[in-house]
């Protein structure tokens, strides 16, 4: 099939394996503005649910993506923002449902879940995980800064009434940002809340990669794990990317520039999902970096390889500026 316009990937995801990305926004709409997040701040901070990019073609792509034989773990509702402002994001996830047993997952900062119709929406997929690193409004206004009209009562309310209709596996993600949230105390009226909710797993998450505020720090793998008991189930901090080296899916410069367009990778993360020997990988990144289509920045000890702004302007063709890393 031709250039994708809304299909990213399949991208190395640290819960989900090798995830196909379903992008239903441009970049960066959403109704949170959260320090942490790796794509950045939000530009278009809104509650307005419309048809953000056309369903017809979306689903379109996906078709054409299993018809070529495409492989992946997931597929995955996730991308420049969040997905369930898009109006028709439900029809996306009950096509991929009919078309292929590949599960489908929606990645959700559960603010929406307080609309019935998103609710039934939602339940479509396989995998549900949604967002909760607060407790209160004060904090909530402190890490996620909501739209103005989002409270924090209602998102509890919404993810718990989604959590007594939902069939399939719900995750929780809890992310954790040093001297902000990450205190045992406060950590711990979390987890009450997350017990309230009784999700099948609990994601412990910190800022890994750059956030969209410098003074967003990581808090060590250590602090996380002492943490992981407060939760009910325990918490799992997540791992990096793995997958077995005999991957089939075909990797060159242009899909690793692809990936790269909607989020920074390693070079051995480039490797794994691709099935690839550091070498080859080295050769592509060599070329891209040498005709200044990527450049390397170091995060945390580690390099990550991310497209220039002039070739992110090709994602989501419409949409000035869209850069998406992807919310994996």
């Amino acid at each position: 099939m031709g250039e994708r316009k809304y299909l990213f990937g399949p991208v190395p995801s640290r819960r989900l394996g090798r995830s196909l990305g379903v992008d239903l926004t441009p970049y960066k709409t959403c109704s949170l503005d959260c320090i942490f997040c790796q794509l950045g701040r939000t530009t278009d901070k809104t509650l307005h649910r419309r048809e953000y990019v056309p369903a017809e073609e979306v689903m379109a792509e996906l078709k054409g993506w299993l018809e070529g034989g495409g492989q992946a773990d997931y597929i995955t509702l996730s991308g420049s923002g969040e997905p369930t402002l898009h109006s028709r994001f439900g029809e996306v996830l009950d096509f991929v449902r009919s078309h292929t047993t590949i599960p489908v997952a929606l990645l959700t900062n559960g603010t929406l879940l307080t609309l019935p119709q998103v609710r039934e929406a939602a339940s479509l997929a396989n995998v549900v995980k949604m967002s909760l690193s607060a407790w209160d409004q004060a904090s909530y206004r402190w890490v996620n800064r909501p739209h103005q009209e989002l409270g924090f009562a209602q998102l509890i309310e919404g993810e718990t009434a989604f959590r007594a209709r939902f069939k399939g596996d719900l995750w929780v993600e809890v992310f954790l940002v040093a001297a902000v949230n990450s205190a045992p105390a406060d950590v711990s009226k979390i987890s009450t809340l997350v017990r309230e909710i009784r999700p099948h797993r609990v994601h412990l998450n910190t800022c890994v990669r750059p956030p969209a505020e410098g003074f967003a720090q990581p808090i060590s793998k250590d602090q996380m794990t002492a943490l992981c008991p407060l939760f009910d189930p325990p918490a799992r901090v997540i791992a990096e990317f793995t997958t077995d080296g005999d991957s089939k899916v075909k990797a060159n410069k242009d899909t690793i520039l692809s990936m790269l367009k909607r989020r920074p990778c390693t070079a051995e993360q480039i490797a794994r999902v691709f099935g690839m020997h550091p070498n080859e990988v080295s050769k592509y990144l060599g070329n891209l970096l040498g005709t200044r289509q990527i450049h390397a920045e170091t995060e945390n000890g580690a390099i990550y390889y991310r497209a220039v702004r002039e070739e992110i302007e090709g994602v989501n063709n419409d949409y000035p500026n869209s850069w998406g890393k992807g919310r994996f």
